[in-house]
This record gives structure tokens, sequence and C-alpha cells, in this order.
């Protein structure tokens, strides 16, 4: 089923339950499709990578609000955030931990053969592509950056 009427009947289960936290974060990811939809040189319908960018947009917006909120000592709204996110990360791919990116990245720059920092294009580029929702760019930057210095 695509994610679109996915979203629709979980809105309409949460409005019958009148779970609001959750019917906050569903409304805020089907905006963010119909957005994703409407802009100029989009498609009628959306791919799965496209709308698995769209929640990932979505899921690092509201990580990176939740960090200003708690540095501005504002939980209030952090907590607000941080239950859109869990919203939105229901419907994300299950993101690999550390160990598993690092081992995927250095079985990347064995097969590449890349010596250092002057091949992290390359490596990144590989990477990125094959875990694209399954892992965090910010994170898989760092690791390559550690593993080719």
């Amino acid at each position: 089923m695509p994610l679109q009427q996915n979203i629709d009947q979980d809105i309409k289960s949460a409005m019958l339950s009148k779970d609001s936290t959750r019917l906050r974060g569903l409304r805020a990811i089907k905006a963010a499709l119909l957005v994703a939809k409407t802009e100029k040189g989009a498609q009628d319908v959306l791919t799965e990578e496209a709308e698995l960018k769209v929640l990932q947009k979505l899921a690092k917006q509201r990580k990176e609000s939740a960090d200003i909120y708690q540095s501005q000592n504002r939980p209030d709204l952090y907590q607000i955030e941080q239950e859109e996110l869990q919203v939105i990360e229901a419907y994300l791919p299950k993101q690999l931990d550390r160990d598993a990116i690092t081992t995927f990245i250095k079985t990347v720059i064995s097969q590449t053969g890349a010596s250092g920092m002057k091949d992290m294009g390359k490596v990144m580029g590989i990477v990125s592509k094959d875990l694209a929702g399954k892992a965090d760019g910010k994170t898989i930057s760092e690791l390559v950056k550690e593993l080719l210095a």
C-alpha cells in the first residue's frame, strides 16, 4: 500500500482514538507529501524513494528543532518535537547501528581501493546510495572520514 494511503488510514484511526499527538505527526507527514507532489517538476505520484526522502527530511528537521529547544531550555517545545519525531520514525526503515555502517564502509573502501581523503567523494557516493534511508548522512560522513584518515 502506498505511503499516502497508509497515512490517510492512520489519520482516521488517530482521529477516532482521539490521539492528538499521533494525529499532529501524521498531519505533518501528509502535508510534506502533498508539498512534494505539487512541487515544480514533480510527478503526480511519488516514488518510494521520494517518499523516503520526504520522511528523512522531516525527521532531520524535528531532531534539529528538538536540539535547539533543549539548548534554549524549552522542555514544552522539545517534547512536541520528540513526539512528532517518534511518529515519523515509525514510517522510516530501521536505522543501522554504527558497527554495521562501519563494516559496510570498510567493504566499500576495500572494493574501490580508496586510500585517503582524496577518495572520500567516491566512497561517500557509493555508501550514501546503498544506505539511503538506513543511515544518517552525517553519521556516514563522520565514519568515512575516520576510516580514510
